[in-house]
């Protein structure tokens, strides 16, 4: 590492499962830093907290579509057209405002000099169970 601290973007990947009611869960983090070069994702879906808000959630469903949100950031050959283009128009295209059961929060900025790491830290403050 340089030391050298860069600005990064990220946002929360929310699971609405039910759009009508406007409950969310929160299952992922995006991350993207142009200047490192990077955009990473960390994903955890909680299927007990998914039960509580929706009982006839599709648990598996939604997890393929977090998976896809990770195959674009990592541009896995099965994520298609949105998985080939630059690191930056990836983040746009996955934080872009969905009507979907898996939505991206809005985005944020902070300083890193290690955008990996802060994935993980996201994923733990915004995402994981806290622990009690």
């Amino acid at each position: 590492m340089s030391g050298t601290r860069d600005t990064f973007e990220y946002a929360v990947l929310r699971v609405v499962p039910r759009v009508e009611r406007g409950e969310a869960l929160n299952a992922g983090v995006l991350v993207y830093c142009r200047r490192r070069d990077y955009l990473g994702s960390r994903v955890h879906l909680d299927v007990a907290r998914l039960h509580a808000l929706d009982p006839t959630a599709d648990a598996e469903a939604i997890g393929r579509a977090l998976q896809a949100a990770t195959d674009v950031c990592s541009a896995d050959p099965g994520a298609g057209a949105a998985g080939r283009e630059a690191l930056g128009s990836r983040f746009r295209w996955l934080t872009a405002p969905r009507s979907t059961v898996i939505q991206p929060g809005p985005v944020h900025t902070g300083l890193t000099d290690d955008p990996d790491a802060e994935a993980d830290r996201l994923l733990r403050l915004l995402v994981l169970p806290v622990e009690g």
